[in-house]
């Protein structure tokens, strides 16, 4: 535990003598340290008590630890890159419902008012949000030949940027798509997948959707799940274990044989949202393959 406090303190110290994080940055708040060095919280706190202790940092009320030193006014240094990145930043850690102009303006240390000068307002700020994270998908720069691995794997590429970012799922809209360049990008190269099939443009747009659509449906669980983990302090694991005699009262009162072979004779079954995207996936490529067939 010494040796892992001592690195990070010794990193940090590194980022702030470097530049990398100026008076006034943010530093990675305690729970961003659990996450980027795997150490226990009160590691963390340890570390932020002896930056300060340092004189390298200091708390300031409404936006966290930051980096001590003569503040300069940032205003001037705004840009829409820098408002979105901090955006995300908040989104990736608290959640959609708690970011607001507010507190993004609090995370770059400026006035609130003055990120409209470079964001109209929040649904402006959402979508640009969406198209940068759609942004981070690398799809490769030609066509394999082969429809279903080209199909798999930008699915497999898109569950990862939605895993990456869990309020992604639950902001976008099928019926009402967000039509931002990556999101178009992305639907270009879906449909020029299947460009050697026979398919009609229309049929080739249909299955872009019903692709899509199944990866975000079972993303737009990924934020509820972070949130009910950070609320109750239980992983889904311990949630299930610890609602399975419920489950098998429930079973047996009720006399489900299908449940009960499940739940209560099938003990290595999970329930876990990448099991049921491979699933998904597989058979969702399994039909189009026999459709297209």
């Amino acid at each position: 535990m010494e040796a892992a406090y001592t690195r990070i303190v010794a990193e940090l110290r590194r980022r702030i003598e470097a530049g990398e994080l100026r008076p006034g940055d943010r530093v990675p708040s305690a729970r961003a340290i659990t996450r980027e060095w795997g150490v226990a919280i009160a590691t963390a706190t340890k570390a932020h008590a002896a930056l300060r202790d340092e004189g390298l940092t200091l708390a300031r009320p409404g936006v966290g630890t930051v980096v001590a030193g003569p503040a300069p006014r940032r205003d001037t240094d705004l840009s829409p890159e820098r408002i979105v990145a901090a955006a995300i930043r908040i989104a990736d850690e608290h959640g959609m419902g708690e970011l607001s102009m507010r507190r993004v303006a609090a995370d770059l240390g400026v006035a609130t008012m003055s990120l409209y000068r470079h964001v109209p307002g929040r649904e402006d700020l959402e979508l640009a949000m969406i198209d940068a994270a759609l942004g981070e998908l690398r799809v490769p720069p030609r066509y394999s030949g082969a429809w279903r691995a080209d199909l798999e794997r930008c699915g497999r590429a898109l569950w990862d940027i939605f895993q990456r970012h869990p309020w992604l799922g639950v902001s976008m809209s099928l019926t009402r798509p967000q039509m931002t360049p990556n999101a178009m990008r992305l639907g270009e190269w879906l449909m020029g997948s299947l460009g050697g099939t026979r398919l009609t443009v229309t049929d080739r747009m249909l299955v872009e959707v019903l692709l899509f659509s199944f990866v975000r449906g079972v993303a737009s669980a990924l934020e509820p799940e972070a949130v009910a983990m950070r609320d109750t302090g239980l992983t889904d694991d311990e949630w299930m274990d610890a609602q399975s005699a419920a489950f098998g009262r429930l079973v047996e009162e009720h006399r489900m044989p299908q449940f009960e072979e499940l739940f209560l004779r099938t003990p290595d079954f999970a329930f876990d949202l990448n099991v049921l995207f491979e699933f998904g996936l597989a058979r969702i490529l399994d039909g189009i393959e026999v459709w297209i067939g």
